[in-house]
């Protein structure tokens, strides 16, 4: 069974595509697609580009261009709930798109004609990806000179709520709306709510996980660059590499 690992930006997959043996780049749909194997599994990398136009583009090309049959979404993303501070991990259990608002036809945030807001994750291969992390330890998957550096302490593993809209929280006054109107969401990013609906459509399990890289206000936009550089491919290739092994065949 396929398993493809997808990502928005290249330094969210940093070091992965060499772990692969046989590997084939395939550019298809102004994409590259590296597939290969590691731990002797079938194995995609693809970068969707940011958004959710482009992430639900790529997640469709996964599986009817190159026939993946569970796909991973790994990256950064900005903390929301109170309890989740810049360095944790958090895995979801369900995907909401926060832009979505076609009231009064339909409640706020539903996706029209789905009858839902929220998109599961799949269960099984999210446990996997949890044991996966846990097994690590948040802290683990960061260096210490990189925790010292961006002043982590004791990162945590959460599990919940992702919600996804196409624009990069910036502003505390945004990111508190978000918390009022979504007070179980964890995190905000830009793709995974998007991947999930592909994934809900097509039958294809699907689990994401997100380090947090800043708090979704006016730091986001000085401490990211950095952030991204120095450890989101760090964290995705810890965390990839002890998954793998885990999933069934």
């Amino acid at each position: 069974m396929t398993t493809a690992i997808l990502s928005a930006l290249p330094q969210e997959q940093a070091g992965l595509a060499v772990q692969l043996q046989d590997l084939e780049v395939v550019r298809y749909a102004a994409r590259d697609f590296h597939v290969g194997r590691w731990h002797g599994r079938p194995v995609l990398f693809a970068l969707s580009r940011i958004g959710k136009v482009a992430a639900a583009t790529t997640a469709a090309a996964l599986i009817e261009r190159f026939g993946a049959r569970r796909i991973v979404f790994t990256g950064l993303a900005g903390g929301l709930h109170p309890d989740v501070k810049v360095g944790d991990t958090v895995i979801g259990s369900e995907f909401l798109q926060h832009d979505m608002d076609a009231s009064p036809l339909f409640p706020r945030y539903e996706v029209p004609l789905y009858g839902r807001a929220r998109f599961a994750a799949d269960l099984e291969l999210t446990a996997l990806l949890l044991a996966a992390a846990r097994s690590l330890g948040a802290a683990d998957m960061i260096d210490p000179a990189t925790c010292r550096r961006f002043g982590l302490a004791a990162p945590r593993i959460h599990h919940g709520l992702l919600i996804s809209g196409d624009r990069f929280v910036t502003r505390a006054d945004e990111a508190q709306q978000l918390r009022s109107a979504l007070p179980d969401a964890l995190a905000v990013e830009m793709e995974a709510a998007a991947v999930a609906q592909v994934c809900h459509d097509h039958g294809v399990p699907f689990a994401a996980v997100r380090n947090i890289s800043d708090r979704a206000d006016e730091q986001a936009h000085v401490d990211f660059p950095a952030y991204l550089e120095e450890v989101a491919g760090v964290q995705a290739r810890a965390l990839i590499g002890t998954l793998l092994p885990l999933l069934p065949p």
